[in-house]
């Protein structure tokens, strides 16, 4: 009994049951049920300071670089999907499924002089599994393949933490050993069968990054 109630409070705090309310480290978010706060001590935990310092300032991140993505070339496509795009769009279940999906990678703001403000790398294959009660994201294809765990985050958010596998690397790097790969985002639902995840202040070529995941391989 005592486990059915607490994978009862964590669906209610998944289904963003309770306000969601930005909470500096060591605070005490007095508006999230004492279920909610012990169903984000886990990633918290797991976090480089680094990473929960990026987390905190996610918002100034993200809509600096959507500025200079729009104004980079990147407008129209933007507002033709302002679901996608909106920071403050979080539905309710923001951890998708296991399955294989789909998975575009948007970059926004160019993070040096030969990047460039707004691209939109190929869609690839991804997937959404499960091993020893812990949820794993990866991206299968392409250059560039984040790989991590989903953990439960503030009501209505989940939160990806995982590293960044490059070139023909299959073997991907223990998060918190290089700062420089080290990913941190939240994970929303954005749509019917729509997630994404958003990346604050990445470390290579972009000021943000947004991987939209859709059902599909």
């Amino acid at each position: 009994m005592a486990i059915l109630i607490a994978l009862a409070a964590l669906v209610a705090c998944q289904a963003g049951a309770a306000e969601v309310v930005p909470v500096e480290d060591g605070a005490k978010n007095l508006n999230a049920t004492p279920e909610c706060r012990t169903a984000e001590v886990a990633w918290r935990r797991a976090a480089t300071a680094a990473d929960r310092e990026r987390l905190r300032n996610w918002r100034v991140s993200w809509l600096a670089a959507l500025d200079e993505a729009k104004a980079g070339g990147g407008a129209s496509e933007i507002a033709a999907d302002a679901d996608l795009f909106d920071p403050d769009r979080s539905l309710d279940n923001p951890l998708p499924p296991v399955g294989t999906y789909r998975c575009r990678i948007v970059k926004l703001g160019a993070a040096h002089q030969v990047n460039r403000d707004y691209v939109a790398l190929p869609p690839a294959k991804c997937s959404v599994g499960q091993d020893s009660g812990e949820t794993w994201f990866a991206i299968d294809d392409g250059t560039q393949r984040p790989i991590g765990r989903l953990f439960p985050g503030p009501p209505g958010r989940g939160v990806f933490l995982g590293t960044l596998e490059l070139g023909d690397e299959r073997l991907p790097l223990t998060y918190g050993v290089d700062d420089q790969r080290n990913i941190i985002a939240y994970v929303d639902r954005v749509g019917e069968k729509r997630w994404r995840l958003l990346i604050p202040a990445p470390h290579f070529d972009a000021k943000a990054e947004l991987i939209e995941i859709t059902p599909g391989g």
